[in-house]
């Protein structure tokens, strides 16, 4: 008898009813409506199923105040870990399938010689960044282009909203020696300065569409640290061109190579997850898919008439919005055009933070943005699929205050613990969540060490594992420093509601234990508070609560030794956490 296997019959290309497509015409609207109700059930199935077990164990011995916190804590933690591990699986079975899986997620492969007829700008967004990097990495990138043969459809625009007249002045010095080494091309290379940096990055790109927007049909935003190979994007432009009706389409970015500890673990990790997560979601998102803000090509004609966006009134999380994307995103879907996501790897790299510092930076910023998507629920005529990534993107920043509190409210829960408390289950739970909380990096990992080609890409089984472990002790210690400070700056923001969008940092620099002291001592005397505390009324609970404690207690050296080039150039060396760009191996030669 066959065996049939469930989940690889649920995500195949079948279930559509009727006869409606997605506004591109490449999906039937049907197909997507059932992938995404099936969606809705397992994973609210699964919330319902293990927030019934965490009331069994917290009501095991009666109800209680503290019962009561905890049981919420859980229900704020639980689905966005749920949806993780769901997305996970689902890509994992994708990528499994091979090119029937990618067929079933991204219907809209092109020929790849298929000529380019459409203009498309190359604009680089730039707030006192380094202007000789970023224009380095632009000229990469036209440089790439020219090689592939279709340079004379591009031209590139840097965009700068520095304040800081030093670096103007070098910008402008930087642009001018560019066009100096490219005199052939030079009137295809422009710099804009506004004196007024209203909007941001967002309300920079609307006024480019404002100001140039007619002389192309296409553009390609580019962060200060992005860097896109000619092939990646000729891609992109074919299938494009080739269906009007796609708004965005975004490519799939992965970090740079670093000799930054930091940032070479991290982006080791992020790697394989948003592999198999992307694929999965892109699978039941279909038409509403995801922007990130840059390395995507973006429509200009909808963009500019469709996803401009206002200043939000004055009171909580008011001011710009500052997470401008997923905005932008929803409203090209509600302009009837389709937003998608090529979720393929290569060709498409942005750097990540070097420090712990400035990742926690980034990750303010960002919360700050998406708890803004709470005054835009009521935005009018949304897509369903559109309204939720809304709400899950401000999920995604409930996590941390709920897992502070629930950490705080612990050693409570341990003073009212008698005989009949059911361990055992509280255990399991608990081990479900963790694994839940990593599943699509666990994903990643299985999928790249199930190959040989795959994980040789990346310098081997052992090699690879070893960095894989590596990465995971990382992540859930930065994972328990991010929620503390995550914590404790929303806290913040319900005192003083704006908050504003400094210069991000991308140098490689030095961490001392001293300062490290300085800004970090909160977090660490948190989490030495509550293991001593903890420890005090069981030090069985106080082992079991290490993965979630760990981070606080060893932020400070965590912090210290992620920024360190000796640790960083003793990487290198032993290729520990490389990837493939870094060792020049491609998939397909391991």
């Amino acid at each position: 008898m066959m065996h049939v296997d469930p989940l690889r019959t649920w995500v195949s290309e079948t279930g559509g009813t009727g006869h409606s497509t997605t506004p591109a015409g490449l999906q039937s609207a049907g197909t997507l409506r059932w992938r995404r109700r099936g969606v809705l059930a397992v994973n609210v199935t699964t919330c319902l199923a293990l927030l019934a077990l965490t009331g069994l164990v917290l009501g095991a011995e009666g109800w209680s105040a503290v019962d009561l916190a905890l049981f919420a804590c859980c229900g704020l933690a639980l689905p966005w870990t749920v949806m993780g591990f769901w997305n996970a699986a689902i890509g994992l079975r994708l990528l499994a399938m091979g090119p029937s899986g990618l067929a079933a997620v991204a219907p809209f492969h092109v020929p790849e010689r298929e000529p380019i007829r459409v203009a498309t700008a190359v604009v680089m967004t730039l707030r006192n960044e380094d202007p000789g990097r970023a224009l380095a990495r632009l000229e990469r990138i036209k440089a790439s282009l020219d090689a592939n043969g279709e340079g004379a459809a591009f031209a590139y625009h840097i965009l700068s909203d520095s304040d800081d007249p030093a670096i103007a002045v070098a910008e402008e010095l930087a642009v001018a020696a560019c066009r100096e080494r490219y005199p052939e091309t030079a009137e295809r290379i422009f710099y804009r300065r506004r004196p007024n940096n209203c909007g941001f990055k967002a309300g920079n790109l609307q006024d480019f569409c404002r100001q140039f927007g007619d002389l192309y049909e296409l553009m390609l935003p580019l962060d200060a640290d992005s860097v896109m190979d000619g092939a990646c994007i000729l891609r992109l432009v074919r299938i494009m061109q080739a269906h009007p009706r796609i708004g965005i389409l975004q490519s799939l970015v992965v970090g740079m190579a670093s000799q930054s500890p930091f940032a070479r673990i991290f982006q080791f990790g992020m790697r394989q997850g948003m592999r198999p997560y992307t694929m999965g979601a892109a699978w039941w998102m279909g038409d509403c898919g995801p922007f990130w803000g840059h390395n995507a090509l973006v429509r200009i004609t909808p963009f500019a008439a469709h996803c401009r966006l206002p200043d939000l009134p004055d009171g909580m999380f008011g001011g710009p919005i500052l997470s401008h994307d997923q905005i932008e995103a929803v409203l090209m879907r509600r302009a009837g055009y389709e937003v998608r996501v090529l979720p393929v790897e290569g060709g498409s790299f942005e750097e990540n933070p070097p420090t712990l510092f400035d990742h926690v930076e980034r990750e303010a910023r960002w919360c700050f943005g998406n708890l803004q998507y709470v005054r835009l629920m009521g935005l009018r005529g949304l897509p369903a699929t559109s309204r939720f990534q809304l709400a899950a993107a401000v999920m995604m920043f409930l996590t941390p205050p709920a897992l502070t509190l629930a950490l705080l409210l612990l050693p409570l829960k341990l003073l009212e613990l008698e005989d009949t408390f059911p361990a055992w289950l509280a255990a399991s739970l608990y081990l479900a969540w963790l694994v839940g909380s990593i599943a699509p990096k666990l994903a990643g990992y299985a999928e790249t060490l199930a190959s040989r080609r795959a994980s040789g890409s990346f310098g081997g089984r052992v090699k690879f594992a070893s960095g894989a472990l590596v990465e995971i002790v990382f992540s859930l210690n930065l994972f328990s420093v991010i929620c503390f400070w995550l914590t404790l700056f929303m806290a913040q923001r319900l005192v003083s509601w704006r908050h504003e969008w400094g210069r991000q940092n991308r140098d490689i620099q030095r961490v001392d234990f001293a300062l490290a002291s300085r800004r970090l001592w909160p977090c660490s005397a948190f989490g030495l508070g509550l293991a001593l505390w903890i420890s005090w009324l069981s030090p069985t609970a106080f082992l079991w609560s290490l993965p979630l404690l760990s981070g606080h207690l060893l932020c400070i050296p965590l912090a210290f030794a992620s920024a360190a080039p000796a640790l960083g150039a003793l990487m290198v060396r032993s290729g520990l956490c490389s990837i493939p760009e870094e060792l020049g191996i491609r998939a397909d030669e391991a």
